[in-house]
């Protein structure tokens, strides 16, 4: 859970962000801004803030702001509905950005995941983004990402987001943030 003043000083933060990034936001965007605490209560750690331009039946543009080191835990985007999961890329557009999938572990790991129960992180294959990089995960893949030292605002362009749908591999997840307050 996040309180209204936890979800509006990141919200802050977050528009800081994106001035620094030379983004422009709609005054709408920037006031509806998406605080994702999943329900840790622990947003400098895990976290993200989220700005979502279109989500249709076919396709979804979303920014992903990342303060520094600030992780999104390891989770999938299941089939729905007969349809199969998320399809989505990733393309870092300021500050650096971690991306951890399935595959040979990368020896000496730029990050490290947050301190969770055992089996909440286990893929450990890193991929590096950097301003203008991008990588594809395909529909139903285990991934979980941390910002760098500088965080970083990533877009996600994707076919349907179902963010309820959403599976964490840690089970103390909530994806949709509970606001106190």
């Amino acid at each position: 859970m996040i309180t209204r003043e936890e979800l509006e000083r990141a919200r802050e933060r977050a528009r800081e962000y994106f001035t620094r990034a030379c983004i422009v936001l709609t005054p709408d965007e920037s006031a509806s801004i998406e605080v994702a605490d999943f329900g840790l209560g622990e947003l400098e750690r895990t976290g993200l803030e989220i700005v979502t331009y279109v989500n249709t039946e076919r396709s979804c543009a979303k920014e992903l702001i990342m303060f520094p080191h600030q992780t999104c835990p390891e989770h999938r985007h299941p089939p729905v509905e007969g349809a199969p999961g998320k399809e989505e890329t990733f393309r870092c557009r300021w500050g650096e950005v971690y991306l951890y999938l399935p595959g040979e572990p990368t020896l000496n790991p730029a990050c490290h995941p947050p301190s969770a129960p055992e089996g909440a992180y286990t893929v450990f294959h890193e991929v590096v983004l950097k301003p203008g990089d991008q990588y594809t995960l395909p529909p139903d893949t285990l991934h979980w990402f941390q910002a760098g030292p500088d965080g970083a605002i990533v877009s996600e362009f994707s076919t349907r987001s179902r963010d309820e749908h959403d599976i964490f591999s840690d089970t103390r997840i909530a994806r949709i943030p509970v606001v106190s307050g």
